[in-house]
């Protein structure tokens, strides 16, 4: 084994493709297929498969997944130690979701790429839970959560800001200008919303089922933009981070609801508890927490 085979080994069980590894590797196809083949050959097992034309972790490969991220956070660590003053490089590969990759990381990449052109930063789409689940077997170098809890077993976590939320509905809605909405009223309602998992979609069912006999209907759609459009059409209510709804909100083509939530959400940036940051993690966390922690501030104000 080799660092450059473990990375690229890293990189293709993230992506779940050679083809797109090897780009953003910026190697051949055929330099992946042979150091992974290599790697394969030193460990004496198959460490991917294909399977309806998608590749495919074996139980090997999925064994040696979190100590490939533990191994590459090592080396990070130690380039680090021994180069101080060399400028971050690499690639790290971050857990978040739709709301912060859309609506507040455009600025830190912004500041990323001029002032660190050598970093890569590799965002991955995934859930709370996955992003949790990744951090601790090293696949994930840091993610962002949207959590009512601040504290996770087996990760470090840092509170950017309580995240506000706001029920959102068509500006014809028949609870649209009323001075108060009750959770009975939310209870009448269709609701549309995010995938299973996202952690303010549960907190909301679980606030509206409460005591019922019967389950609120959820209409669940793919992403926000596709939930704030179906709520202008008239489809129904969702429950949204207000940053994702503010232009929306100006224009008139949404309008908030005057229910008060009963529950709080924090955005965090973790990493995996008991890991010095390497040179590249802790300035991309420092920046994040510079960042987004000031603009979670102004945002507080009404």
């Amino acid at each position: 084994m080799d660092i450059r085979q473990l990375r690229t080994f890293h990189r293709v069980a993230e992506l779940g493709s050679f083809t797109r590894a090897a780009a953003e590797l910026n190697y051949a196809q055929s330099s992946v297929t042979a150091q992974i083949k290599s790697l394969e050959v030193s460990l004496g097992s198959d460490l991917f498969e294909r399977v309806g034309g998608k590749v495919k972790l074996t139980p090997a490969g999925t064994r040696l997944l979190p100590y490939a991220g533990q191994m590459l956070s090592l080396a990070d660590e130690a380039r680090g130690a021994t180069s101080p003053d060399a400028q971050p490089e690499g690639v790290l590969t971050i857990g978040t979701m739709e709301s912060i990759t859309s609506y507040r990381m455009p600025a830190v990449l912004e500041y990323f790429h001029h002032r660190y052109p050598r970093l890569q930063i590799a965002l991955r789409p995934s859930l709370c839970a996955e992003t949790l689940h990744s951090l601790r077997q090293g696949v994930f170098d840091a993610g962002f959560l949207m959590e009512a809890e601040t504290q996770h077993s087996g990760v470090h976590s840092e509170v950017l800001g309580a995240e506000r939320l706001v029920v959102v509905a068509a500006p014809g809605h028949r609870l649209a200008g009323e001075s108060k909405v009750a959770t009975d009223d939310l209870r009448l309602e269709s609701v549309l919303a995010p995938e299973a998992g996202c952690a303010y979609r549960e907190l909301l069912e679980a606030e509206l089922n409460d005591g019922t006999g019967e389950p609120v209907p959820f209409l669940e759609f793919g992403n926000i933009e596709a939930i704030k459009r179906g709520v202008g059409a008239g489809l129904g209510v969702s429950l949204l981070p207000r940053m994702t709804v503010l232009d929306e909100l100006t224009a008139g083509s949404l309008v908030p609801l005057a229910w008060e939530v009963p529950f709080e959400l924090y955005t965090q940036v973790a990493w995996r508890k008991g890991a010095q940051l390497s040179r590249e993690r802790q300035v991309f966390v420092e920046k994040v927490i510079d960042f987004l922690s000031r603009e979670y501030q102004e945002q507080q104000v009404p």
